[in-house]
């Protein structure tokens, strides 16, 4: 397959692009500077585009967006969030649109937080959107892609947990917390994380690529997910240090702002639509995951 692939230089796009040329798809990456390579496309996210290079290609995977948690929540990192996904999401699907040659299917990222709280209340694919900013960010993200599936184009929205990887993201800063013995739960612990391991995360991608019965919102997150409370407690089984100082919810504040909400949110989510289709998790369990996360890379 020919595939285009923008946000490729992050930690899902990496580990995704490699695999796919492992594959043998030709894989093109969409680039913001000039474009030095044979296999990137340059592109400007931010402005309207004609698109034209990626006229005849299979499908395109859209994983662009500044990280979450990378920066305090400021007004304007706030409006960094929103529109580094939903401005850069509906100039791509506008320009597909206008292809002659369309994508078969357009893979764009979405993430749980469209759920919102969930409460120890378990939520699949069919659950109604929650409240919050993220979960408002996610809700026009996902509507950005609207001039894609008028055009007739698939279109799969990759509601992503908390991938779990050594290499990257979320666990890359919380493992030498528990190495040192100062890792813990946060808040209270009772509220639900819902992850996925990052081999998990790119072989659901894939599955989502080929299995044309695809299509709108489908969960990227392992079948069993624990409270915060009990990943904590195997992180630090599997290190050999007891998770035994837990962050208050008031530090947490005091730290991080508004981001701490959603931090101690609970989503409890469940891949209803990618068991239903067949796909079978490597990595099941946030134990197995986590244990793969602590192997050196390849």
């Amino acid at each position: 397959m020919r595939i285009a692939i923008a946000g490729s230089s992050g930690l899902i796009g990496t580990a995704l692009s490699a695999s796919l040329v492992a594959q043998g798809h030709d894989v093109f990456r969409l680039v913001r500077r000039t474009a030095i390579r044979s296999d990137e496309i340059s592109w400007d996210p931010t402005r309207a585009w004609d698109g034209s290079q990626l006229e005849g290609f299979d499908a395109v995977i859209n994983l662009a967006g500044v990280g979450v948690g990378d920066h305090r929540w400021t007004r304007s990192y706030k409006q960094k969030i929103r529109d580094s996904r939903v401005i850069t999401t509906t100039h791509l699907s506008q320009s597909l649109a206008a292809l002659e040659n369309k994508p078969k299917v357009l893979l764009n990222a979405s993430a749980i937080g469209w759920y919102g709280n969930t409460g120890s209340s378990a939520v699949d694919e069919d659950s109604p959107r929650g409240t919050g900013f993220l979960s408002t960010v996610c809700a026009e993200w996902e509507a950005a892609t609207t001039p894609a599936e008028e055009a007739g184009i698939r279109v799969v929205h990759l509601r992503t947990g908390l991938v779990v990887s050594g290499q990257g993201g979320a666990w890359q800063r919380l493992i030498p917390l528990f190495k040192f013995g100062v890792g813990g739960k946060l808040g209270s612990g009772q509220q639900y994380w819902s992850s996925i391991s990052i081999v998990d995360q790119v072989r659901a991608i894939e599955f989502c690529l080929t299995h044309n019965e695809l299509s709108g919102a489908v969960n990227l997150t392992s079948p069993e997910p624990l409270t915060n409370a009990e990943l904590t407690q195997v992180m630090g089984k599997a290190l050999d240090k007891p998770a035994v100082l837990p962050v208050p919810g008031v530090a947490l504040r005091l730290a991080l702002g508004e981001f701490a909400v959603e931090t101690l949110d609970s989503q409890r989510v469940l891949p209803k639509r990618l068991l239903a289709a067949g796909f079978v998790f490597e990595h099941p369990t946030f134990e197995q995951a986590f244990t793969a996360a602590l192997q050196p890379a390849p």
